[in-house]
């Protein structure tokens, strides 16, 4: 958090903004850590939820040679691991930028297609998103009735 000189804190980041700063914060972990990002990010914020959505994060060429072998699944628990191990600095950049605890982080990688998405469930509403939650399979969160 940067101060200006005569003001206080920057105000926390919420809406598209703390969306597209949670997408970019999960691309450089990945790039720096990883040696290459994906292609496309996007955030979603539902409830307590975030979920990172990202696509085409490209194969090193050792995943490509073990995948070449028929060994895509150990190439997803590869990844797996390394999500595991990356979990305390996702946390805490999540954390950060959203003021709220995480309380669980989940990680599941996919070969064909190259997706990878990434699930931090929260301590509290995610705020200033604008919830687009769908109705619950009980129907305890009903859909608006359609307006005329």
């Amino acid at each position: 958090m940067s101060i200006v000189k005569g003001e206080g804190p920057a105000p926390p980041l919420s809406g598209g903004a703390l969306l597209a700063a949670i997408s970019s914060s999960v691309v450089a972990i990945l790039r720096d850590h990883y040696g290459r990002g994906p292609i496309k990010a996007k955030t979603y914020a539902v409830d307590d939820l975030l979920i990172v959505v990202l696509r085409g994060s490209g194969f090193t060429a050792l995943e490509q040679t073990i995948m070449d072998d028929g060994g895509g699944d150990r190439v997803v628990a590869m990844r797996h691991e390394f999500q595991r191990i990356m979990a305390p600095l996702f946390t805490k950049v999540i954390e950060d930028l959203t003021g709220r605890e995480v309380t669980a982080f989940l990680s599941q990688a996919h070969v064909d297609p190259d997706i990878t998405v990434e699930i931090f469930c929260l301590a509290g509403m995610v705020g200033g998103v604008v919830d687009r939650t769908p109705p619950s399979v009980d129907g305890s969160n009903p859909a608006p009735e359609p307006q005329h």
